[in-house]
């Protein structure tokens, strides 16, 4: 995929946006209705995650992070928080992840935190990592896991409850 559409987006022009669409727009939807059960609510926060990169396209950083994480990032965020304005949350999620708006000291615990976590990740098997991230990141139902993997609903669940065992162990406390 060629990712001369940002450099289209940034100059302004819509095909720009039309090339963006034809390239993720499989990703977007993937992830948005993974967390998003209303046909309504997904199409307006996928309509939203492309609003959101035509605005913000400038806080893209190639060198931190690939496009697909990126727009991967923006559309979950962007969908969690629609899950939390349905239930009367006002936390949102902040797109903008590679702004660096945050305090040095909140960055360096942040980072610090997400060292820990890759670390922990790194232990696991390939497929662990695969539930790791469907689970806990993408925010997929045991359901959607076990159709899509060709498992169990119960397999599912038992792998999840060894692998909240290990987090728990690694990290103290409750861990989701």
């Amino acid at each position: 995929m060629s990712e001369d559409f940002i450099q289209l987006i940034m100059a302004g022009e819509e095909r720009g946006l039309e090339i963006l669409k034809a390239d993720y727009n499989g990703r977007i939807k993937y992830i948005v209705s993974g967390i998003l059960k209303n046909q309504n609510d997904i199409d307006e926060c996928i309509n939203d995650v492309y609003l959101t990169v035509w605005e913000k396209i400038q806080l893209y950083n190639p060198q931190k992070s690939s496009f697909a994480t990126w727009i991967s990032v923006v559309s979950r965020n962007k969908a969690i928080n629609y899950l939390k304005k349905h239930n009367n949350n006002s936390v949102t999620l902040n797109e903008d992840i590679y702004s660096g708006s945050q305090s040095l000291e909140a960055d360096v615990e942040n980072k610090e935190q997400l060292i820990r976590v890759l670390n922990f990740v790194g232990t696991l098997s390939s497929a662990d990592i695969n539930l790791f991230y469907r689970k806990f990141y993408y925010l997929q139902s045991s359901t959607q896991i076990a159709l899509e993997t060709g498992k169990t609903e119960r397999a599912i669940e038992g792998k999840l409850y060894r692998l909240r065992k290990k987090l728990k162990k690694e990290f103290g406390g409750e861990f989701l």
